[in-house]
């Protein structure tokens, strides 16, 4: 690792920041027993409507691909609220990382952190690292496939306490898919980094290999829990935060 080219830190959140567990077995199942009771509730909301119409038009486009999703009629979804609600849960069997869905999920999170009934997850040595980087001048950036609200939620609400001082950007699935390397372009662009000063760590091959591709230097985080993977032999491999160079 080139640690002293390095200027600013982009971390993934889920197996890398945050135990898995943590995400499939409480955000998930809070978040898929809350739907009907958010959605009834808040369907006037204007931030849900744009939230609903995004779902209208991914279940358009999941029934033309043959995909046979619950269906929601465009003309009359705002009142058939069990149909929305098991499309939603259709969208969590398959773990789509779509916008409208994230969105959904975080807004519900959001009454789970307020309720005192979600705290937020990290391994321990992140915010030690936090700390360090910052007092390293390095920039630490956020890189989700949840929202923004959800990431900003869960690192406010952690037992270490309000992460967030410590982050200077979040990014969601609006800046791109984590798996296409034109997203790392636009997160360097966005946070005005050379590619080359920018260190990825991720626990997922795919997204680490894109990051790459664009010129980041990238490590693979190896926790308990994550699934398997075959780094190259060349690619960096932590198990914590604490490996990554001062």
């Amino acid at each position: 690792m080139t640690s002293q080219a390095i200027t600013a830190i982009l971390l993934d959140i889920e197996g890398t920041t945050t135990p898995i567990d943590f995400v499939y077995k409480v955000l998930f199942p809070y978040a898929r027993s809350h739907v009907s009771e958010y959605l009834s509730a808040n369907l006037v909301s204007r931030e849900i409507r744009i939230d609903i119409e995004g779902l209208v038009a991914e279940n358009e486009e999941d029934r033309r691909r043959g995909l046979d999703p619950p269906s929601i009629d465009r003309l009359s979804y705002q009142i058939e609220l069990d149909r929305l609600v098991s499309y939603v849960h259709w969208l969590m069997d398959h773990d789509r990382k779509t916008t409208p869905l994230k969105s959904i999920q975080g807004k519900i999170w959001q009454l789970g952190y307020l309720r005192g009934e979600l705290r937020g997850q990290v391994f321990e040595d992140v915010p030690r690292a936090f700390e360090r980087w910052r007092s390293q001048d390095r920039q630490i950036n956020i890189y989700s496939s949840g929202s923004l609200l959800a990431q900003k939620l869960l690192f406010s609400h952690t037992d270490a306490g309000d992460l967030t001082p410590f982050i200077s950007n979040y990014f969601d699935t609006n800046i791109g898919g984590k798996k296409e390397a034109e997203s790392y372009r636009r997160i360097a662009a966005a946070i005005q980094q050379s590619p080359d000063k920018i260190f990825f760590v991720s626990d997922t091959l795919e997204e680490l290999q894109s990051a790459a591709e664009t010129g980041f230097d990238v490590a693979m985080c190896v926790r308990p829990g994550n699934e398997a993977q075959t780094p190259p032999p060349r690619m960096n491999v932590i198990n914590t935060f604490d490996e990554i160079p001062a």
